[in-house]
């Protein structure tokens, strides 16, 4: 596991055309990045959703900006507000937003400008199967992926379900980000393994920003 600590310098490593591992990223801003999501959570709680099929999902999630990714049992969709409460999502943080732009633009997607953000909570054991993310409206748009916490190995795959898969350890700070060729790969996590990391202990968080629509 990476030291929180360390002095070593952010690097960048390809994973495919179009989709890059930016090591480090988010480390300067990971505390306040974390004050944030605890912020955003006092608003609107983590919560492990309940998919088409009647299953609790072991990720418990929120959402900030203008819209939220949720389920229900009418499926995946973006909403304005929450459906299990009927609130608005809280308000994107400007530091979320500068992140993601930043972070998009220095794997090669200028312009980007996202109205959604995904927050995932990991727990020992809680996984995310292989998936595309494919229910924006712009799919040129690219998807940014920020890790905060205990260390995940990512699953990076093709096209089919079936696909081959690369297993990559994303580690506190890391953000990967694909789109343009990369954009439809299947992706997901394997079940987090148990740890305490200095400064979200027992987890892992994840943010996931899109542009919705």
């Amino acid at each position: 596991m990476l030291d929180l600590f360390s002095e070593e310098q952010p690097w960048q490593e390809t994973l495919a055309e179009g989709a890059v591992i930016l090591r480090r990223r988010a480390r300067e801003d990971a505390e306040a990045l974390y004050q944030q999501i605890m912020a955003i959570a006092e608003q609107n709680p983590f919560a492990h959703r309940i998919t088409p099929g009647g299953h609790r999902m072991s990720v418990a999630m929120t959402n900030c900006g203008d819209f939220g990714w949720s389920v229900d049992s009418r499926g995946y969709q973006y909403q304005q507000q929450d459906n299990l409460n009927g609130r608005k999502w809280p308000a994107m943080p400007p530091l979320f937003r500068t992140l993601a732009q930043q972070a998009a633009t220095e794997a090669g997607f200028p312009g980007f400008n996202p109205d959604a953000c995904l927050l995932n909570r990991y727990e020992p054991g809680a996984k995310l199967t292989l998936h595309q993310d494919k229910d924006e409206k712009d799919l040129r748009q690219p998807i940014v992926s920020v890790s905060l916490g205990l260390p995940a190995v990512f699953q990076f795959g093709g096209f089919e379900r079936g696909d081959s898969t690369q297993r990559v350890l994303l580690e506190h700070g890391d953000i990967v980000v694909w789109g343009g060729p990369s954009r439809l790969r299947y992706h997901g996590i394997l079940p987090l393994k148990p740890g305490v990391h200095p400064l979200v202990g027992a987890w892992r968080y994840n943010l996931t920003f899109r542009r919705a629509f």
